[in-house]
């Protein structure tokens, strides 16, 4: 990656992760999707169709993580993009095993002190700009906790730091809506085009009064919370793992190939 190149100076790109299945890519349609999405609000033309088709890995058996980077390039005067851009794509493959255990047993996971930006024009995308995520996710080191929970500035549920975030309550699955901020999950799109989860504002107080709680991404498939804390490490609910989360699972996991565990004495 050049010096000079905005990605690197600026954040001035997007980038992609996605799972791929004895060489098939995961929910690429959403992936591409996504990436078209975030390339017209920023102004860098799309690679076309052929192109990202020729992306290894295409062959092989087994599971393998592609990341695809594309930044605006090189060029422009201090922030001032170039015009007309030449946009730089990279990518990088690497064999991947889920954690499985992460399944079958649950996760822990806390609130976090940080608040994300509100930021309509970025909302959904998934840039470069990722410094939000970093601070968060460096809150904390202990091993049993999986994941940490965030909200937008003016108190409102917003995903984790890596993945996107779900609550039964009153009948239905809920997730938060991206309108503001945060990053528009393909696992959570595709999800929500089948019907299985609503959108909607809430605060960290839904958690409370949720009967259940998932956290999901199309790398890692879904997780049952189990405990989640507050931001001092003290506990602010428990849920043992039931029919609806294997529920949730069951469809998640359908869509990337993963298994569902049986589950035993689920009322």
């Amino acid at each position: 990656m050049p010096f000079d190149d905005r990605g690197l100076a600026y954040g001035d790109g997007l980038f992609e992760t996605v799972l791929v299945r004895d060489g098939v890519p995961c929910l690429w349609d959403e992936h591409l999707a996504r990436l078209a999405r975030g390339a017209a609000a920023l102004g860098i033309p799309m690679p076309s169709r052929e192109i990202l088709e020729a992306l290894p890995p295409r062959a092989g058996d087994g599971l393998a993580v592609l990341k695809l980077v594309l930044t605006r390039g090189s060029g422009g005067r201090g922030y001032l993009p170039p015009a007309p851009a030449e946009p730089r794509l990279r990518w990088r493959a690497a064999p991947f095993a889920p954690a499985a255990e992460r399944w079958r047993e649950g996760v822990r996971v806390r609130h976090c002190r940080l608040r994300l930006g509100v930021q309509p024009a970025l909302a959904g995308l998934k840039h470069l700009n990722r410094l939000e995520n970093v601070l968060a996710r460096a809150e904390w080191s202990a091993p049993d906790i999986a994941e940490g929970v965030l909200c937008d500035a003016e108190g409102r549920l917003v995903e984790a730091t890596c993945m996107n975030l779900f609550w039964w309550r009153d009948g239905a699955w809920w997730t938060p809506r991206l309108d503001r901020c945060g990053v528009a999950g393909t696992l959570r799109e595709a999800l929500l085009a089948r019907g299985e989860i609503r959108e909607t504002a809430a605060g960290p107080e839904a958690l409370d009064a949720a009967e259940a709680i998932c956290l999901g991404n199309s790398v890692q498939g879904l997780w049952p919370v189990v405990r989640l804390d507050d931001a001092e490490g003290r506990p602010r609910g428990r849920w043992p793992i039931g029919a609806r989360h294997r529920m949730l699972q069951a469809r998640a996991h359908d869509l990337l190939g993963y298994p569902v565990d049986a589950m035993k004495d689920v009322p």
